[in-house]
């Protein structure tokens, strides 16, 4: 007879092999070009609704495996906040945004497939909000964003909306073309993942720190 904690064990472990082949099926091939039944089979599942039963609609799959990630980060994310508590540099910040998603990948050890999947979310309109929300539910993102306001205050709002979204999409994507050249044996740029985070705070902090050109065509801060 199968006890209660033999079958909450073994839901448990078939979350997890659901979780684990959805997100390098959908970083693979993009989420709305794999079916669940795909994601069934390839988790070893002989029900082909166990994705559905499991986690409901596409969506809850998704928001399901970002969490998965962003407890891990989020953890990271706050003690690297709390190191630069109240500083005035525009890279301690930059760095905190980048090096925790980094670490946490290398973390995971390699192959990772989370970056591509956060970019083909990233891409897709239907599913987008999905991972904005959940980003932005970090209590550490909010403290990131006040560090830069106050580092920044003569950036016009327009213009920092904007660069806020120029990071966010190098970020995602740069760091997704690491994963999947890691993944492929293909050359990198650098050659740890440690390097590369440096590589890219170099280059988000250039581009926070980019004079502004006015209407006019005069520039200043």
């Amino acid at each position: 007879m199968v006890s209660m904690t033999q079958k909450t064990d073994r839901a448990s472990a078939t979350r997890e092999a659901i979780l684990t082949t959805a997100e390098r099926l959908f970083a693979e091939h993009g989420v709305f070009a794999v079916s669940n039944r795909q994601i069934s089979e390839a988790a070893g599942q002989g029900n082909n609704a166990a994705v559905g039963y499991h986690f409901g609609t596409k969506a809850d799959l998704v928001r399901a495996i970002a969490r998965r990630h962003g407890e891990e980060t989020e953890r990271l994310r706050a003690a690297m906040v709390k190191q630069v508590a109240g500083s005035d540099d525009v890279r301690d910040w930059v760095g905190c945004l980048v090096r925790p998603v980094v670490e946490h990948l290398e973390n995971l050890g390699s192959p990772t497939w989370f970056a591509r999947f956060g970019a083909q979310v990233m891409t897709d309109p239907a599913l987008r909000g999905i991972m904005v929300e959940e980003a932005l539910s970090a209590p550490s993102l909010h403290q990131i964003r006040v560090g830069l306001d106050r580092c920044l205050p003569d950036l016009p709002p327009e213009v920092r909306a904007e660069r806020a979204d120029m990071a966010r999409q190098l970020m995602v994507h740069m760091v997704a073309e690491r994963e999947r050249a890691l993944a492929e044996g293909t050359p990198t740029p650098r050659t740890s993942w440690h390097d590369a985070a440096t590589g890219l705070i170099d280059a988000l902090t250039g581009l926070w720190l980019a004079p502004v050109t006015n209407p006019e065509g005069g520039t200043g801060r």
